[in-house]
């Protein structure tokens, strides 16, 4: 298998490497190949607009044929969260515990199902990962977040596992209640079809399935040619491993190549310096490299990112 293979790629890399501009490059590249494509933007400081010079949203936004684009909205991405919270508040109820509006919004902010940014990124993972789209790209935040997205469908499945306990005891209780007053009658109607917490349970558990398969998942790691971004390319390439996300290859931003062959100081210096760090990344990453060239100006624009696309 190649790295191209692959039907969902994840950038992801240190703040300020160009994630954006290379998944945006990316994505670019699928759909000029004719494959319809969609690059969904997870990280709360959005700049793939910016990079196609079109204003996105939370849903899919025409750039050319074959390619659309999306920045997730944290708040659309809460909803299918908030409704468990409301299951559960709906199961207390009809087992006689009180509990109002504010007491939702309390067990909604206290944290029961974890909140943020990546928990909307995961969302939209899970909505577009089986979309009709023939390959999905993901610009992820830098590290960090992209790596409690990565823990997040563990600590959910626990999380949700939980809340599913919960919902399941609180029911026995009420239909015993119930069934002191109405007899075997309290029982009817009474199946688990729809439950809120088991669905999102299994939706959970099906993305946390997606991010590990390598036939349909691969992580790209970007990186500058500079000792700090490659020393936190290596970290993150651990951790992706550790948690079982297949990792396809390590993308070096911004090298210097002088291609005029200019003799000043600088550009020798510069190239001289840059080829000693791709030699470092051969040597650290038992992985395929795919060097991208310090271009002119900034990659904003179709034809701009047409000329990283070349390289991706």
């Amino acid at each position: 298998m190649t790295e191209t293979d692959t039907s969902i790629v994840l950038y992801g890399g240190k703040g300020g490497v160009g994630k954006t501009t290379c998944a945006a490059a990316h994505a670019l590249a699928r759909s000029r190949s004719g494959a319809r494509t969609l690059v969904v933007s997870t990280d709360p400081a959005h700049s793939l607009g910016d990079a196609f010079e079109r204003e996105l949203g939370p849903d899919p936004t025409e750039i050319r044929d074959s390619l659309a684009a999306v920045e997730v909205d944290p708040e659309t991405g809460q909803e299918a969260y908030r409704g468990v919270v409301e299951a559960l508040v709906a199961e207390f109820r009809s087992a006689g515990i009180r509990l109002d509006d504010a007491d939702l919004e309390r067990l909604f902010e206290a944290g029961l199902i974890p909140g943020g940014d990546e928990v909307a990124a995961l969302e939209y993972v899970a909505r577009y990962a089986d979309a009709d789209y023939d390959a999905v790209v993901f610009d992820t935040a830098p590290t960090g977040h992209t790596l409690r997205l990565l823990d997040l469908p563990d600590v959910l499945a626990e999380t949700l596992g939980v809340a599913g306990d919960v919902q399941r005891r609180v029911r026995r209780t009420a239909r015993a209640a119930r069934s002191m007053v109405l007899g075997p009658a309290a029982y009817w109607g009474g199946g688990d079809d729809g439950d809120a917490v088991a669905a999102l349970h299994d939706r959970i558990e099906a993305v946390g399935a997606i991010l590990r398969d390598p036939e349909r998942t691969g992580f790209r790691v970007v990186c500058t040619p500079e000792r700090m971004a490659i020393a936190e390319s290596e970290r993150l390439v651990a951790r992706l491993r550790e948690a079982g996300v297949p990792v396809d290859s390590v993308v070096v931003n911004r090298v210097f190549t002088n291609p005029d062959d200019c003799d000043c100081d600088r550009c020798r210096r510069d190239a001289a310096r840059h080829a000693d760090r791709l030699a470092a990344v051969d040597e650290t990453f038992d992985l395929p490299v795919r060097c991208v060239p310090e271009l002119p100006g900034e990659s904003q624009g179709l034809a701009a990112l047409e000329r990283v696309a070349d390289a991706l």
